[in-house]
């Protein structure tokens, strides 16, 4: 299932590098990691347990980029899976 086109735009902003970011989107609950350049490339969302774990559905992001430069020639997201609690 790929992901809602808002939130892919929401996405391919930069945030800081090397970070996890807490957030929402439409009534659910998001977590995402970056990448040395900020950009979000493990994606968690679904419902925030009380540890601040997700449990929902894991997405990760490919990246190719032009030869020889930081900039993104494409990308997209994977669906990896259901997450839940252990």
């Amino acid at each position: 299932m790929p992901l809602n086109k808002k939130l892919a735009e929401k996405l391919n902003k930069r945030f800081a590098p090397d970070s996890r970011l807490d957030d929402t989107y439409q009534g659910l609950d998001l977590t995402y990691i970056t990448n040395e350049l900020g950009e979000p490339i493990t994606l968690f969302i679904g419902k925030r347990r009380p540890d601040g774990a997700i449990t929902g559905e894991r997405y990760v992001r490919t990246i190719k980029r032009v030869p020889n430069s930081d900039q993104i020639a494409s990308s997209h997201w994977d669906l990896k899976g259901k997450v839940s609690r252990s």
